[in-house]
C-alpha cells in the first residue's frame, strides 16, 4: 500500500513537471509568434497570442497548432491611400503552420473582428467632417459648407455599408435643404465617402461592417491567411 503511495506521488509530480514544462513552452513560442507576425503596412503596436490546445509540444514538433487567438492593439492599414488605425483586432486563427523560428507563418482559415474608432475614421474620410455614433446603428457625420460668405454647419444621419468586400460606404440617409438651391450636394461633399480597406494579410477579406457605440465593427475572414513579417 505504501508503495502503491509513493508510485501515486511521483506520478503526480512527473505531471505536474511535464505540464509546467509544457506551458513553459507555450509561453515562449507565444512571445516568438508575437514579435513575428505583422498586419498592415507597420507592426501593431502590441500583439498577444494564445496558443489553445494540450499538449503545446506535441503540437509544435508537428509545426502546426489547431487553433491560435491573436489580438493585435494599434494596427495601421491603407483606406483610399490614406492611413486608417485600428483600435484593435481579434482574430481566430485555425490550422495554424510554423515558420522555422516558431513563428505564425499562415492559417488555413480565420475570422475576426476589428474596431475602428470614429476619430480615426473620420481622418479617414478625407473630409472635413467630424464622426459619431448616430444610435440605432448609424453615423452621425457632421461637417461644414461655405455658402454667402457664411458657414453652414449640418449633421447628418447616416448609413455604413460595406461594398464588394473591400470597400466602407458611408452615406447620409436624408440630407436638410432649407431651400437653398444646391446645399444637399455640398453637405454631401462633405460627409458622404468610400474608403477601400487596403494592407490586411493576403487572404483577409470584411464580411460585415456595423456602427456600434464604441466604433465602427468591421467583421473580417480568410482563407490560407499569410501572417509572418517580413
Amino acid at each position: 500500500m505504501r508503495a502503491l503511495r509513493m508510485v501515486l506521488i511521483v506520478a503526480v509530480v512527473l505531471g505536474g513537471l511535464l505540464v509546467g514544462a509544457d506551458r513553459v513552452a507555450a509561453s515562449y513560442a507565444e512571445s516568438e509568434a508575437a514579435d513575428g507576425v505583422r498586419v498592415g503596412a507597420v507592426r501593431p503596436e502590441s500583439t498577444d497570442v494564445d496558443i489553445k490546445g494540450f499538449p503545446f509540444l506535441t503540437q509544435a514538433a508537428g509545426r502546426s497548432f489547431d487553433e491560435v487567438a491573436v489580438r493585435f492593439t494599434g494596427v495601421q492599414v491603407m483606406a483610399g491611400g490614406r492611413p486608417v488605425r485600428i483600435d484593435e483586432m481579434n482574430a481566430t486563427l485555425h490550422d495554424v503552420t510554423l515558420t522555422d523560428a516558431y513563428g505564425i507563418e499562415r492559417a488555413g482559415s480565420a475570422d475576426g473582428t476589428a474596431l475602428i474608432a470614429y476619430p480615426d475614421l473620420a481622418a479617414a474620410s478625407g473630409r472635413d467632417a467630424k464622426v459619431a455614433y448616430g444610435g440605432d446603428g448609424k453615423l452621425k457625420v457632421t461637417g461644414g459648407v461655405r455658402i454667402l460668405g457664411r458657414t453652414l454647419t449640418r449633421s447628418v444621419l447616416s448609413t455604413v455599408t460595406l461594398v464588394n468586400g473591400d470597400t466602407i460606404r458611408v452615406r447620409a440617409d436624408e440630407v436638410p435643404g432649407e431651400g437653398i438651391p444646391g446645399l444637399e450636394g455640398m453637405v454631401r461633399s462633405r460627409t458622404d465617402f468610400d474608403r477601400r480597406i487596403e494592407g490586411l494579410p493576403k487572404g483577409m477579406r470584411l464580411t460585415k461592417v456595423e456602427a456600434r457605440e464604441n466604433g465602427l465593427v468591421v467583421t473580417v475572414t480568410g482563407r490560407d491567411v499569410a501572417l509572418a513579417a517580413g
